[in-house]
């Protein structure tokens, strides 16, 4: 089932990074839970426009290096909960965000992870 190219990871890559900065205040989180998310879509924004791929403004950082962020990002957003003590709609937006990421990864196409020339 693995059905996300390149391509598709990297068009998702920007809506998705402006989720993270604005979904926390639609949800109403509690000001740790939105810094960390709003943070988190900063970077993400960065990555992606550093990124060697369709969307990458730049094209320094090779896409198999932004796979690897995303899932360490996935992972902190599944430890985030414990790790900064967030409760209800505040631990269960980062657990959901942490599962999606994963998910997205490991639903890449391997052979979609060359560089665009």
């Amino acid at each position: 089932m693995r059905f996300v190219s390149q391509a598709l990871h990297a068009y998702i890559d920007y809506p998705v990074a402006l989720g993270l900065i604005a979904m926390p205040a639609i949800l109403g989180l509690m000001p740790l839970a939105m810094g960390l998310s709003v943070a988190a879509g900063l970077a993400a924004l960065l990555l992606t426009a550093l990124t060697d791929h369709e969307t990458g403004v730049i094209r320094v950082l090779p896409y198999k290096m932004h796979l690897a962020v995303d899932a360490l990002v996935g992972m902190a957003f599944l430890a985030a909960p414990v790790v900064f003590g967030l409760h209800g709609i505040d631990a269960a937006y980062f657990l959901v965000v942490g599962v999606t990421v994963l998910l997205m990864i490991a639903a890449h196409r391997p052979d979609s992870t060359m560089s665009v020339a």
